[in-house]
C-alpha cells in the first residue's frame, strides 16, 4: 500500500469538508480492511493527508452508526469510543507516533519505540506532554461527549494539524518531508460501542494496530523546483 502525500502551498482549513479547499486536491484513501473479529457494522471511512514545511494535516470522514463518545480531553482511552487513528513513522526513525482521535475531538498520542505488550501498556513508549498536545490543532464535527450512543446513521469528521516541531522533539530532525518516504497506517475502531469493529488501510496480520511491520508507505510529493532565468548584465 502506497499513499502519495500532496504538498499544500497553504495550511488547509480544518473546518473544510474532505472535498473542499486544499483537501480537495489530495488523493483519497479508504479504511476498508476490517478484521474478522469485527461486528457486522463496518463504517465507510475515508481519509486524506497533506503536508507543508511546518506540519502534517490529516482528515477522516466516517459514515457511521452506533456512535459512542464518552472520553474527553487528552490521554484517555479514546479507542473505546467511535475513533479514527493515524500512525506514522518518519524516515530512518525507529519509533512511530500513534494519533488516536474520537468523534468528539478527544485524543491521545505517544511516541512508541517498542510496541511489545506489557501489563501496563508497551515496553517503551512516551506520551506527548500536555503542552505538546495543545500545539496539535484538532477539529471534530461532533462537539464533545455524548450522553448516550447514537444508533442511527451519523456522518462525522475529525481533522488535525500536527506540527513537525512536535515530531522532531522525539524523532530528531526530519527537515522538509518533501521527497521522503515514511511509513504509516490509518484505522477505524470502536472497542466498546454496541457494535465493535477494527478496520485499517493497510491490512494488519493480527487484531493489533501496533504492528509497524504492517504499515504502508507514505510517499511525500517532492517540493516544487525553483528555476531561475538567465541573469542580465547591468546597463552602462
Amino acid at each position: 500500500m502506497t499513499y502519495l502525500v500532496r504538498r499544500t502551498p497553504a495550511p488547509p482549513s480544518l473546518a473544510d469538508e474532505l472535498d473542499e479547499g486544499a483537501w480537495g486536491k489530495a488523493p483519497e484513501l479508504r479504511v476498508a480492511s476490517y478484521r474478522p473479529e469485527s461486528s457486522a457494522h463496518r463504517p465507510v471511512t475515508r481519509a486524506k493527508l497533506l503536508y507543508d514545511v511546518t506540519s502534517l494535516y490529516v482528515q477522516f470522514r466516517v459514515h457511521d452508526r452506533y456512535v459512542r463518545c464518552v472520553n474527553g480531553g487528552f490521554g484517555g482511552p479514546v479507542w473505546e469510543d467511535s475513533c479514527v487513528e493515524f500512525f506514522f513513522q518518519p524516515a530512518g526513525v525507529k519509533g512511530y507516533f500513534n494519533l488516536e482521535m474520537n468523534c468528539g475531538g478527544a485524543f491521545t498520542c505517544s511516541y512508541v519505540e517498542d510496541p511489545t505488550r506489557t501489563g501496563s501498556g508497551f515496553a517503551r513508549s512516551t506520551r506527548l506532554t500536555e503542552e505538546q498536545a495543545r500545539r496539535i490543532g484538532l477539529r471534530s464535527s461532533i462537539p464533545g461527549v455524548l450522553r448516550e450512543e447514537l444508533p442511527g446513521p451519523v456522518a462525522w469528521s475529525v481533522s488535525a494539524a500536527i506540527p513537525l516541531s512536535v515530531v522532531e522533539a522525539y524523532a530528531g530532525p526530519v527537515g522538509d518531508p518533501g521527497g521522503q518516504s515514511w511509513r504509516g497506517n490509518f484505522f477505524k475502531c470502536a472497542d466498546r460501542c454496541s457494535h465493535p469493529h477494527w478496520g485499517s488501510w493497510a491490512s494488519v496480520g493480527d487484531l493489533d494496530f501496533h504492528r509497524p511491520q504492517d504499515f504502508g508507505t507514505l510517499q511525500f510529493e517532492a517540493p516544487p523546483t525553483v528555476t531561475h532565468g538567465p541573469s542580465s548584465a547591468p546597463s552602462r
